[in-house]
């Protein structure tokens, strides 16, 4: 199912997601975003902590690695991005749902009152969506979140500071309302060098398995 509703479609704002990927040893795609299709391994790590069955948001998806993977353990999955063109070959599965959106472009958030069993974001930073995450989160769900952290404008992009995490800042915007599982910010060099930042936490008070099984 695809959903392009009119009042996303404003005068659209760049959405600054960058395909570099994380990988240490990533596939790229030959077609347009030369974008990585190997799911990163921060998400197939704590993947299994997402409720069984239970829907995920692959966010600022691309072409859909996550989501992707995703499918692949048994969840149905919402497919959100400004553009969708790297997604159509899942249009019309029963169990993918694909939004057409501009994060950036100050109307209402296309998945907002919905909660899922995990939402996945990398690569991309939108900071006024951030503190909602949490809300969209079911309970006993689950939240990965990597992207590039301050002082990889060192390396190479992305430069500008409103794309770049400051170190802790994963842990500020969602340890309050979410049980952080695990969380780092450092230099890596998988080959080339540049600085993360990176989270899983999940909702509810439980304890989960710090290295679960794929």
């Amino acid at each position: 199912m695809i959903q392009n509703p009119r009042e996303y479609k404003g005068a659209f704002r760049r959405m600054t997601r960058y395909e570099g990927g994380m990988n240490s040893e990533p596939t790229y795609d030959k077609g347009r975003h030369l974008g990585p299709t190997t799911p990163s391994p921060w998400v197939t790590r704590f993947a299994p902590l997402a409720p069984a069955g239970g829907a995920v948001l692959d966010l600022a998806c691309g072409g859909g690695r996550h989501g992707r993977h995703f499918l692949g353990r048994g969840h149905p999955v919402v497919l959100l991005d400004r553009d969708i063109s790297d997604v159509q070959d899942l249009a019309g599965r029963a169990d993918v749902e694909i939004i057409e959106a501009d994060l950036e472009s100050g109307s209402a958030l296309p998945f907002a009152g919905r909660q899922f069993a995990a939402i996945v974001v990398t690569n991309y930073l939108w900071r006024p969506i951030l503190p909602l995450l949490a809300d969209a989160v079911a309970e006993g769900g689950l939240l990965i979140y990597e992207t590039f952290g301050l002082g990889n404008e060192d390396y190479s992009r992305p430069r500008n500071p409103d794309h770049l995490l400051r170190p802790g800042e994963l842990l500020e915007t969602f340890g309050k309302n979410l049980q952080v599982v695990a969380y780092e910010h450092g230099l890596r060099r998988d080959p080339k060098p540049r600085v993360i930042q990176r989270i899983a936490a999940v909702k509810g008070g439980a304890p989960v398995p710090i290295e679960p099984e794929s």
